[in-house]
C-alpha cells in the first residue's frame, strides 16, 4: 500500500476500460486522482465509488482532450484542489476501424485531434505544473498497433504512432530542461475493454476466439498495473520508454 502516496494524478479517459482500472489503481495505492471525461455520469460514477473505498481521493472533471483552453483549466483545477500534480496519464482514445483506402479525412483528423493532439496538449498544460511540485511522470498510452501493419486500424494506428514519437521527444527535453520529469509509453494488445468489445462486434470478430488465442485477452488490471509502476519512485530511472504489454503478440 502507498506506493503513489501523495502524489496527485491527472487520468483522461477515466470513465471506463483502462482509464477506470488506472484511477483505480492509484487510487489504492494513495494516490489523489483527478478523472476526466465527456461521460459524465459513467464518470461522475466512477469517483463516487472511488471516495466511498478512499474518502476525498478523487473528483472528475468533464474534459475535451482537444480543448486547449480546457486543458489548462483541468490543470489549473487540480493544483487548485489538491495543492500540486504528479502524474499524467494521457488515456483517452477511440478507434473506427477503416483501412487505408475506406478512411475519411474526417476520421483520420478526429483521431489524430483526440489521441495525438490531445497527448501534446496535454503534456505541454502538465509539464510547468510537474516542473513547479518538483519532476513527476507522464504516462501516454499507445498501442502496439503503433509497432505493427495494421490497415484495418490506419487512422488509429497513426495516431497512436504520434504518441510514440512524442513520448521519446518529450522525455528527451524534460531531461535537458531538468525538469525531473519522466515520459514514458505504454503500448497494450487487445485488452478487454467496452471499447475492444465494442470493435470486435463492429468487425464480426467473436470476443471468445480473440480470448483463445495465443495471447488471449489482457484485463485492464494488468495495464493499470504498469501505469501504477511508472507513476511511483520505483520507475525513477525508466525515462523515454516504450513498455509493450501484449503476451508476446507483436513478435510472432
Amino acid at each position: 500500500m502507498g506506493r503513489v502516496s501523495g502524489k496527485v494524478a491527472i487520468v483522461t479517459g477515466g470513465s471506463q476500460g483502462l482509464g477506470k482500472a488506472d484511477c483505480e489503481a492509484l487510487a489504492r495505492e494513495g494516490a489523489k486522482v483527478v478523472l476526466t471525461d465527456i461521460k459524465d455520469a459513467a464518470g461522475e460514477a466512477v469517483v463516487a465509488a472511488l471516495n466511498a473505498a478512499h474518502p476525498g481521493c478523487a473528483i472528475y472533471l468533464h474534459q475535451d482532450v482537444r480543448d486547449e483552453a480546457r486543458w489548462l483549466e483541468v490543470v489549473e483545477k487540480t493544483v487548485a484542489h489538491f495543492g500540486r500534480l504528479d502524474i499524467l496519464v494521457n488515456n483517452a482514445g477511440l478507434v473506427i476501424p477503416e483501412t487505408p483506402e475506406a478512411t475519411s479525412l474526417e476520421n483520420f483528423r478526429l483521431h489524430n485531434a483526440v489521441m495525438s493532439e490531445g497527448v501534446f496538449l496535454g503534456c505541454k498544460a502538465a509539464i510547468p505544473a510537474m516542473a513547479k511540485s518538483g519532476g513527476g511522470s507522464i504516462i501516454n498510452v499507445s498501442s502496439i498497433a503503433s509497432h505493427l501493419g495494421y490497415p484495418i486500424y490506419f487512422s488509429y494506428t497513426a495516431a497512436k504512432g504520434a504518441v510514440r514519437a512524442m513520448t521519446k521527444a518529450l522525455a528527451v527535453w524534460c531531461q535537458m530542461q531538468k525538469y525531473n520529469i519522466r515520459v514514458n509509453s505504454i503500448h497494450p494488445g487487445a485488452t478487454d475493454t467496452p471499447m475492444v468489445q465494442d470493435n470486435m462486434k463492429q468487425l464480426g470478430i467473436p470476443i471468445e476466439s480473440v480470448k483463445e488465442s495465443g495471447p488471449g485477452l489482457g484485463q485492464p488490471e494488468d495495464v493499470a498495473n504498469v501505469v501504477l509502476f511508472l507513476a511511483s519512485d520505483e520507475s525513477v530511472y525508466l525515462n523515454g520508454a516504450e513498455l509493450v504489454l501484449d503476451n508476446a503478440l507483436s513478435i510472432q
